[in-house]
């Protein structure tokens, strides 16, 4: 069997996913990397999903940041593929520094401030309406 010649689907989504909960627990990947005995290099390769995590590191990785497995696959249909063209939107966000450092500062806002930035970011969408909630 040939290699994908680009990271597949689901190792760009757990790779996100490891980037928002490394953010989240405020690690650097040099914090993650000592802790699995690999460079900082190899985590942002894991967190790109250019390379895979195995079952065995991915195990080591949520002991390190306080989540449970099934968390890094959330969002994934059983098939391996996210569920539609948003999700797929969304992971490649999550996947950007930027879009997993957005969506921790939102979450440490209040719902009413929350409420009010969605509604500035709207205002800059082709779409007025923003797409459903």
């Amino acid at each position: 069997m040939k290699p994908f010649p680009f990271p597949h689907p689901v190792d760009v989504h757990v790779g996100a996913r490891l980037r928002l909960a490394r953010q989240a627990r405020q690690r650097t990947q040099g914090d993650l990397g000592r802790a699995l005995g690999v460079s900082a290099q190899q985590i942002q390769k894991y967190e790109r999903g250019t390379n895979r995590l195995s079952a065995s590191t991915l195990f080591r990785l949520c002991g390190f940041l306080g989540r449970p497995v099934v968390w890094f696959y959330e969002g994934l249909e059983p098939s391996g593929s996210a569920s539609n063209a948003e999700a797929d939107a969304i992971t490649a966000l999550m996947a950007s520094s930027e879009g997993a450092r957005l969506a921790l500062a939102m979450a440490r806002l209040s719902p009413a401030l929350r409420r009010k930035v969605l509604a500035v970011v709207r205002a800059f969408l082709p779409d007025p309406a923003g797409g459903d909630d």
